[in-house]
């Protein structure tokens, strides 16, 4: 692609100032408008990043004409406008989670599939150092065979954060702490485990805001990997803050890893600890909570679009996620001991 690549962000919320701070940053990058339906929110977003402001996504399309979009809406727009975007030849970097139903995941699946364009979805963390570092040491097979692994996302949110349309409500968040939050170490741990999901046992409960919201703000899930690997996640939003994810990465001869925030450290069977990674100097967009790999990730996104090759992170890779959280829910409604689900 020669010249700038013109990009729309669609959704002026939290997780947009991210993506827009770091489209400022790429060379060869134009950030050419912004949408929302509030138009106070476009219309202060356009004129910090001096751009233009939509209010609707149909006319953002006809009348900008971007090379790219960035999705950064509510979880239930997310299959609806990547499938348009995609079927007009336009880029689509997505906010996880690409979609909330098995309709919805192979309706995107087989737009992407018929699409001239690329189409991502934004698992950050996969960019974090530590965890590039981390999956590094799992293929060398330095410590051995990986055995298990465990997950623990810890964080608060209140009644003020589900105060708005649509956080809380199945119908348009798709879940909750798991849909959410916890999608992200969901990811890591089948990334990590260099395997593919075989069976997913899940259960969901709210304890901090019964009659509140509709969904689980507290989840526990267990996986097996086609591999052998085992993990566990443990997942809630009735911490009292936002405390670090932590991912333990257990291997056959006692050696540990663990992931903690940005660092990785290694837990040698004779008890001496030693931290892998150096202190953090990526520069940090967003909460720090969030890990620090948006602009790796973005980066390497639009390195694709240019140099013309796969991302990795494609509408059939990112689907997994999803697909498991699916399960998950499943199993936790069903009560059944194992879910299988496709795998």
């Amino acid at each position: 692609m020669n010249g700038s690549i013109r990009v729309s962000v669609v959704g002026c919320g939290n997780i947009s100032k991210t993506h827009l701070s770091i489209l400022q940053s790429i060379d060869g990058v134009e950030v050419s408008s912004v949408v929302d339906i509030r138009q106070e929110r476009a219309d202060f977003a356009a004129k910090k990043y001096g751009c233009r402001a939509f209010y609707d996504f149909d006319e953002m399309l006809k009348k900008d004409k971007p090379d790219c979009i960035h999705i950064c809406t509510p979880h239930f727009l997310h299959v609806s406008m990547a499938v348009k975007a995609l079927e007009e030849g336009i880029n689509v970097l997505c906010e996880k989670p690409c979609a909330i139903t098995e309709a919805g995941l192979e309706r995107l699946k087989a737009a992407a599939g018929k699409s001239s364009a690329l189409f991502g979805v934004c698992f950050q963390n996969r960019y974090n150092s530590c965890v590039k570092k981390a999956r590094e040491i799992i293929e060398s097979r330095k410590l051995g065979a990986l055995v298990a692994e465990s997950g623990r996302v810890c964080w608060f949110r209140n009644e003020e954060y589900y105060c708005d349309d649509w956080h809380g409500k199945l119908e348009t968040e798709g879940g909750g702490v798991l849909a959410n939050q916890a999608i992200h170490t969901a990811d890591l741990l089948r990334y990590l485990s260099l395997g593919e999901v075989k069976s997913v046992q899940g259960h969901i409960c709210n304890d901090t805001l019964k009659g509140v919201i509709e969904v689980e703000d507290t989840a526990f899930v267990r996986y097996e990997f086609d591999n052998g690997v085992v993990a566990v996640l443990y997942a809630t939003n009735g911490f009292p803050f936002n405390d670090d994810v932590e991912i333990e990465l257990s291997f056959e001869n006692g050696e540990k890893l663990l992931i903690k925030g940005a660092d990785l450290y290694h837990f040698s069977r004779a008890g001496e600890v030693l931290r892998l990674t150096e202190p953090n100097k990526v520069s940090q967009h967003g909460k720090s909570y969030w890990g620090n790999g948006h602009a790796a990730l973005i980066e390497d996104f639009y390195r694709c679009i240019r140099e013309k090759t796969p991302f990795s992170i494609d509408a059939s890779e990112g689907a997994k996620a999803s697909e498991e959280l699916l399960a998950a829910y499943e199993s936790a409604r069903s009560k059944m001991s194992v879910c299988p689900r496709r795998y």
